[in-house]
């Protein structure tokens, strides 16, 4: 049975059984209501963890079943964003394919209409060594360090405008435009570049497919959208955080990077839309969604992180009234 656990003043956060809620009396309530499905669903990992994670076939199965029930509530231009980790196999040092297989099924799900939009790679410079047998012990295999992003619409044209989410200009292209001159022609590729294809100022430069949450090279600088949240996840200032150490919670061990989460809303909504976290956790999801004025709704088995989240909203910065 579903319950509201708290209000703000864009969203509320639902305890129970994703499955089970979508199917019941919200589920038919956000029905093509839902713009943006942005989540982080356990991932297939060989041990059991507490936030729930299931293993092997029965987490192929439970995957596909969510595609139906995510494609009903999205509006007919939504999208779902959905992040997958590497998987591997148990005391082997070779990877799992069952996260892709789940994908290709999930996409192919009977009934969901979906089709896959793009890959994108989510690069953590400061995730810790894993699998760590294989990459601390045995040392044969290189550090896991990011997560596949995949997003995934019900249409070819889903709403989207990547205007939202330009880069800031690097300093050579800075200086390109203030000297209104570069070197055109033919390039090693056979691109033919004209003499005034680089000259207009579009205040940006288009945002990558691999988004990374810290620099790779120390001496290049790290161009993130001006409205992208940059913090890590190990960031030791980061409010939720702060507040977990000073009321002795362990934190939720697999948070979603706000910065993703704000990448994606501001990618492929407008203030006013309504964002789902059909795996709510500590609740990332519906921080970023109350302090981009977005309407949310997040769904979670777990009470214990259901309260856990709450400490987001406490943030003096985010002003979110509680209920």
């Amino acid at each position: 049975m579903a319950k509201t656990l708290y209000k703000t003043s864009f969203g509320k956060y639902v305890i129970g059984d994703t499955e089970n809620v979508l199917k019941g009396t919200l589920g038919k309530k956000l029905r093509s209501k839902v713009n943006l499905i942005v989540t982080s669903p356990p991932f297939p990992l060989n041990k059991k963890k507490k936030y729930g994670n299931r293993l092997g076939q029965d987490y192929k199965d439970w995957l596909v079943r969510m595609a139906k029930l995510f494609s009903d509530v999205l509006t007919d231009d939504g999208s779902i964003v959905i992040e997958l980790g590497n998987s591997w196999e148990p005391h082997r040092p070779i990877q799992s394919t069952l996260g892709l297989e789940a994908l290709l099924e999930f996409v192919n799900a009977e009934g969901a209409n979906l089709r896959l939009c793009q890959q994108f790679v989510c690069y953590n410079p400061s995730r810790l060594p894993s699998p760590a047998q294989w990459v601390t012990v045995n040392r044969i295999r290189t550090i896991d360090s990011f997560t596949h992003v995949w997003w995934l619409s019900k249409s070819d044209h889903p709403k989207a405008d990547n205007r939202k989410v330009l880069r800031p200009y690097s300093k050579s292209m800075q200086n390109l435009l203030k000297r209104q001159s570069y070197n055109a022609g033919v390039r090693p590729s056979e691109h033919k570049i004209s003499k005034k294809s680089f000259l207009l100022n579009h205040n940006g430069s288009i945002m990558h497919n691999v988004i990374e949450l810290e620099r790779i090279d120390e001496d290049r600088e790290l161009r993130l959208p001006h409205n992208m949240f940059s913090m890590s996840n190990t960031n030791s200032n980061d409010f939720f955080l702060k507040k977990c150490r000073e009321e002795g919670i362990r934190p939720h061990p697999a948070r979603m990077q706000p910065g993703l989460v704000s990448f994606f809303t501001e990618f492929l909504t407008d203030p006013g839309d309504l964002i789902l976290d059909p795996f709510a956790g500590s609740n990332t999801t519906g921080y970023v969604a109350e302090k981009l004025k977005r309407k949310w709704i997040g769904i979670e088995i777990d009470e214990d992180y259901g309260r856990q989240s709450l400490l987001r909203f406490k943030d003096p910065a985010l002003g979110a009234k509680i209920t």
